[in-house]
């Protein structure tokens, strides 16, 4: 079972959705078939988050670091899995994995004041002061990047909550392109869909 509901109906949107994956990663990820009882909800969520990063001048590397901190301090093994695997890519499995367990070694001074923001916001919005914010100022950050860097934890924090509480699984495809670095850092959240690996 790839999350906790039927399989949903079948319509031009889905399809769209489960299209976009094919294309974008080469199979259809077990989110989006969750998802599909939502694929208008999906677009507007990812067109938010789209305009968010694009919008604000974000990287890749950026975004995976973001989505990495957020992700593995609410504990969501799917996204952690995928982006720490993109992070990889785009930096290296290492630094990936300290960013999942929140070490951020290989990370920039920048950077690691991202990641600890990203982590306060999931862990205690409410306990957040003034100096946090100051330290972001201070490692770089303008108070408008300030904002967009809330804004896309906040928006990806949204994402995985539907995905976590409805049981979406991380795809058994992971096996086969996450670093093992990465995978050995995940040790949380729900576990890897249970199938036979490709290859």
């Amino acid at each position: 079972m790839t999350h906790f509901l039927a399989d949903p109906p079948d319509s031009p949107a889905a399809q769209q959705l489960y299209q976009h994956d094919l294309d974008e990663d080469g199979y259809v990820m077990n989110a989006s078939r969750l998802w599909a009882y939502g694929p208008e909800a999906h677009e507007r969520l990812f067109d938010l988050i789209t305009h968010v990063w694009e919008s604000n001048g974000m990287t890749f590397r950026q975004r995976g670091i973001l989505v990495g901190a957020t992700a593995s301090s609410l504990g969501d093994s799917l996204c952690s899995l995928v982006w720490g695997s993109r992070l990889a890519g785009e930096a290296d499995p290492d630094t990936a994995a300290a960013v999942l367990t929140g070490r951020d070694d290989g990370l920039t001074a920048k950077e690691r004041a991202m990641a600890a923001w990203a982590r306060k916001v999931v862990r205690d919005p409410n306990g957040t002061a003034q100096r946090d914010v100051q330290s972001l100022r201070e490692a770089g950050w303008s108070d408008g990047e300030i904002f967009a860097i809330t804004v896309f934890c906040a928006l990806r924090i949204a994402f995985s909550t539907v995905n976590d509480a409805l049981g979406a699984r991380p795809d058994a495809e992971i096996l086969d392109r996450a670093p093992q670095a990465v995978l050995d850092a995940v040790d949380f959240g729900r576990p890897i869909e249970d199938r036979v690996r490709a290859g």
